[in-house]
């Protein structure tokens, strides 16, 4: 699964449960949009992977 389906997800259900409004939801796109374009995009890449795969790596 993408992550960005499953942050969008995670975001629909908090929006649902009433602990995000609109408002903060829009702030926080437009964050990650802008955050995207500046050079600390291929870092948080590349740690965003790490993570999943040392979670994909956890065996229950």
């Amino acid at each position: 699964m993408s992550g960005v389906v499953l942050l969008a997800i995670i975001v629909f259900l908090f929006f649902r449960k009433g602990g995000l409004k609109a408002s903060h939801a829009v702030a926080c796109a437009l964050f990650g949009f802008f955050l995207a374009g500046t050079a600390i995009a291929p870092s948080i890449d590349a740690g965003t992977q790490s993570l999943a795969s040392l979670l994909g790596g956890i065996k229950f």
